[in-house]
């Protein structure tokens, strides 16, 4: 097992912090949860937390240079 110290080890953070680097409220981080268009999140225990690496995959998931470009396959089950 990794220890915590390790520079590999992921750094977690938790709904309120993880909205206020993606600069959202915790409730729109909420609902992308909900409806599997967020980032990755983890559950620990109870806990809802975000690895702050998954958080930056997701952000550069949604890049786009048009705003002709689809969002399929950014948000899994939202086609229409």
């Amino acid at each position: 097992m990794l220890e915590k110290t390790d520079k590999n080890w992921p750094r977690f953070v938790r709904t309120p912090e993880a909205a206020r680097l993606l600069d959202l409220s915790p409730r729109t981080l909420e609902k992308h949860r909900c409806d599997g268009t967020g980032p990755v999140y983890h559950k620990l225990g109870g806990r809802v937390v975000y690895a702050v690496a998954d958080l930056e995959a997701w952000v550069d998931g949604c890049a786009r240079q048009s705003t002709s470009e689809s969002a399929a396959g950014h948000a899994a089950g939202t086609a229409r």
